[in-house]
């Protein structure tokens, strides 16, 4: 029998989010979580704060506080072992800046694919297809971030390295939290900052948007996770990444930039020291034959600009016929910064499932 399982993640760490973006609300269910795991509201509301709207001048104005309610699977603040449900309430919809988009399609969005597949969409907002979608990702991937802190010592963490041709060198051993965080951007290096600020501010003035490369590194991560030959490690970042709204390209370790070495160039040496294996450099990205090798995995993932823009463009609306649109509502003039957080939830995800998944084949 055929099954729909696009809204649901994972193996053993399994989620499955729910809610449109001007719904009553949007939210998770979290399947496969270890039991004693200790858990309140407090140890999710500090993710959905880094990802909610509002927050600075270079993000979407839209007025949430994103607070997080768990339904179920939790007992005296310590998880049951059982499904937990996560809900945040939208409070500030605002459907009226989108009736025209409800016989217009938007170029770029999702509205003229949903329209086709199901016959019908819920268009204010956008819907399912809204980035508020991953309110739930974020909120599941904070269990999974505390797991693999307290149980692997596993450090997760993503930042903004270029906003369309504005460019930071980040070294991915080296970048810490603080950095990341020490600006609205999110970009690790003060400098690049601020002129990616400048640029996001100009686009937004302009009624126009741009993309870029936001970079993850997970460090810690131990040898061994990952399984071949379809679910290798890399394969499944991917496709967490891929899944992201506006997410247009992955490459880990060397990418594309490896192709113009050679294969001596390329290899990560081996070396052993008092019987512990280490390579000498990390062209691979911390991933060799989809497993796992001890070392920092590091990739990077590319967004496309808005697609949501405050200028007229040629469209076509719900009959069919050539016409113009001018969109309205708030929205991000790019989407970068909100995006560090959810890369970081869909990294924590796919690694908690390998953790999980060696755990129960391995010991």
């Amino acid at each position: 029998m055929l099954r729909a399982m696009g809204d649901t993640f994972g193996h053993l760490f399994r989620i499955t989010t729910f809610g449109e973006s001007h719904g009553k609300g949007v939210g998770v269910i979290v399947d496969g979580c270890p039991p004693n795991l200790k858990l309140s509201e407090k140890d999710i509301q500090p993710e959905l704060d880094r990802r909610r709207p509002g927050q600075s001048k270079i993000v979407t104005p839209r007025k949430e506080a994103d607070r997080v309610e768990i339904l179920s699977g939790t007992f005296e603040g310590r998880t049951l072992g059982t499904p937990i449900a996560m809900v945040v309430h939208n409070r500030d919809q605002r459907s009226e800046a989108y009736t025209e988009m409800a016989t217009k399609f938007r170029p770029s969005h999702a509205d003229y694919t949903y329209q086709e597949k199901y016959g019908i969409r819920a268009w204010p907002g956008g819907g399912r297809t809204s980035a508020r979608e991953t309110i739930g990702r974020v909120a599941a991937g904070a269990i999974a971030k505390k797991i693999l802190r307290e149980r692997f010592k596993v450090e997760i963490l993503s930042y903004v390295q270029q906003v369309q041709k504005i460019s930071a060198k980040v070294d991915p051993n080296k970048v810490t939290m603080k950095q990341i965080e020490s600006n609205i951007v999110r970009c690790p290096d003060e400098a690049v900052a601020k002129r990616m600020i400048r640029l996001i501010e100009k686009v937004r003035k302009e009624g126009n948007s741009v993309g870029g490369i936001v970079g993850g590194v997970a460090r810690r991560v131990p040898t061994g996770w990952g399984d071949p030959v379809f679910d290798r490690l890399e394969a499944d970042l991917g496709k967490a990444m891929l899944s992201l709204p506006a997410s247009k390209g992955f490459e880990i370790g060397s990418g594309f930039d490896g192709v113009s070495l050679t294969g001596l160039e390329h290899n990560d040496p081996f070396r052993a020291t008092k019987g512990k294996v280490r390579t000498t450099s990390n062209r691979s990205g911390g991933v060799q034959g989809g497993i796992s090798n001890g070392e920092t995995i590091y990739f990077r993932v590319a967004f496309k600009p808005t697609a949501t823009v405050l200028r007229e463009q040629d469209t076509v609306d719900i009959d069919h016929k050539n016409t113009k649109l001018k969109a309205r509502g708030r929205h991000d003039p790019c989407v970068l910064p909100r995006a560090v957080p959810m890369v970081e939830a869909m990294t924590a995800l796919v690694l908690v499932d390998h953790a999980l998944r060696q755990r129960a084949q391995c010991g």
